[in-house]
């Protein structure tokens, strides 16, 4: 359907329990996951159903197992004949989703990949000397601006446009700090420190790049069967080649989620559908154009209207 865009969610989006109540009718869940886990080594089923919220909090773990989630909702759509996107776009890890989807990678090369891509993420920067917050209420410009006065402190950057006025900084400790007192001198109406690990998207992610280089090089790409819009530059790309270079530079480069929303609906679509837990890219969406009708998929309730929707 030209309309229709399915966006697929990245870490945050996690909890203990989900997809349970689709899995109970729609044996295709529990495949999806028993696949995955046996690419991993551990049961992943078992853990987001009966783990610790800690666990699955553990980029290491997250990145894999939302992948997962989202590629079993997808199969799931394909199974009860649901309709054909025109357009895909995952926010951050959610990308890796959509390339699964898309049938650019292999499922299980995806597993692996997301797995080392957590792995090397969090050893890019010690634990606890990274931070990342939420700007509310600021222009874009004013906190660019914040983050250049705070570089003194060192490196802090605007790494998630996620909806005007929803802002995600990231980098060193005193530097987001700092940024954040001047984004609320400036008017803010909150900054808010956000419970991550490490300093997503920030140059400071750049050896975990250059770590994954190796294993994303070593795995064959193909061109996307529905185009993607990438967080890097909120366009489409055919050659897998450049696919590759995309997906290692989004490491350390922001997420130009504003951007990707509003060339998806520049492109034609007018619905998206949400393929993950959650409901927080359906949220961002309406905040970036109300014109767009956004459906989630997680609970069964959900998955069944937005097939009737669609």
């Amino acid at each position: 359907m030209t309309n229709l865009a399915f966006v697929f969610p990245g870490q945050g989006s996690q909890k203990i329990g989900m997809l349970a109540e689709l899995a109970e009718q729609n044996p295709i869940i529990e495949k999806t996951f028993n696949e995955a886990s046996e690419v991993l080594g551990y049961d992943i089923w078992q853990l987001i159903q009966q783990g610790a919220q800690e666990d699955i909090n553990l980029t290491q773990r997250t990145q894999p197992i939302l992948l997962t989630c989202s590629v079993a909702i997808w199969r799931l759509w394909n199974e009860k004949q649901g309709a054909v996107p025109s357009q895909m776009a995952g926010h951050s890890l959610g990308e890796w989703s959509a390339l699964v989807c898309a049938n650019v990678i292999d499922f299980a090369d995806g597993l692996r990949i997301v797995e080392a891509r957590g792995k090397f993420m969090q050893q890019a920067v010690p634990v606890g000397q990274g931070a990342m917050a939420a700007i509310i209420g600021l222009d874009d410009q004013a906190i660019l601006d914040a983050c250049t006065e705070a570089n003194t402190l060192g490196v802090v950057d605007a790494v998630n446009f996620n909806a005007p006025g929803q802002v995600v900084i990231a980098g060193s400790n005193d530097a987001v700090e700092r940024a954040m007192d001047i984004c609320k001198s400036a008017g803010a109406k909150r900054a808010l420190p956000l419970p991550v690990s490490a300093p997503f998207h920030t140059s400071l992610m750049k050896p975990a790049a250059d770590n994954l280089a190796e294993m994303v090089n070593s795995v064959t790409f193909r061109a996307p069967e529905v185009p993607i819009m990438h967080n890097v530059h909120a366009q489409n790309e055919q050659d897998p080649q450049v696919i590759k270079e995309l997906m290692l530079e989004q490491i350390y480069s922001p997420v130009k989620w504003v951007d990707c929303v509003k060339q998806l609906k520049k492109s034609g679509a007018s619905t998206l559908v949400e393929c993950g837990p959650g409901k927080v890219l359906s949220g961002l969406s309406k905040r970036i154009d109300r014109d767009l009708t956004a459906v989630a998929t997680e609970s069964a309730a959900d998955f069944d209207a937005a097939l009737a929707i669609i």
